[in-house]
């Protein structure tokens, strides 16, 4: 008898695609800490300014205050609209995995977070390009299709040079962010809702075909 065939396989980002996660940060560093966060066409490590002064928080700062959050302030992130209900029907042909860039240390913080939300896959943390990560969960699947979801171009471009037949959606859940933000050309489309993109993977799972390369 034939072993059965490996499932598709889709890999996606944590943060505004699962889960809000810009605006209950800004909240928290303007309860907290008296910094202003506007993210609108600026970078992220430029995008923070002390309210009193209007200075720009220092870059090392950022850092810190970023890890804070994820230490203290997961509870306040709230679910992509349609994100949860999305990911549970396309479990029923698919194994999802999470590839989140969080530090070590808050790994079992968002494991259990996005338990809290019946979101139950295998959880990856990660810092710096995604690409590499994520070709080594692709050769454990050895999937007939892989899907590949994130809000940072970044990581696109990164997955583009590492495992190019993997199909790329880009996809900011964020609406302040999105509306500024253009697609990212090493990714195969660009849907910001999840409806839309379940349609869109599964019709990439019925096509079964690699992605064509983008580079």
């Amino acid at each position: 008898m034939n072993a059965p065939a490996n499932r598709p396989l889709i890999v996606t980002d944590c943060d505004e695609v699962l889960l809000h996660m810009v605006v209950p940060f800004r909240q928290w560093l303007d309860e907290a800490h008296g910094i202003h966060f506007d993210m609108q066409g600026q970078a992220f490590a430029d995008a923070l300014r002390h309210k009193d002064s209007g200075d720009l928080v220092e870059k090392e700062l950022v850092w810190t205050l970023l890890n804070a959050f994820f230490a203290t302030e997961m509870h306040r992130q709230q679910p992509i609209a349609g994100a949860i209900e999305s990911l549970a029907r396309l479990s029923r042909v698919a194994d999802i995995e999470v590839l989140t860039n969080i530090g070590e240390q808050a790994h079992a913080g968002r494991v259990e977070q996005l338990r809290r939300f019946g979101l139950d896959h295998p959880v990856h943390w990660n810092q710096g390009g995604k690409g590499a990560p994520l070709a080594r969960i692709v050769a454990r699947h050895q999937p007939p299709v892989a899907i590949f979801v994130d809000d940072l171009g970044v990581h696109h471009q990164s997955v583009a040079k590492h495992a190019p037949d993997v199909w790329r959606l880009h996809m900011i859940g964020e609406p302040e962010i999105a509306q500024v933000v253009p697609q990212d050309p090493h990714a195969h489309a660009r849907i910001d809702d999840w409806a839309r993109a379940e349609a869109w993977i599964m019709a990439r799972f019925d096509a079964a075909e690699p992605a064509p390369s983008t580079i």
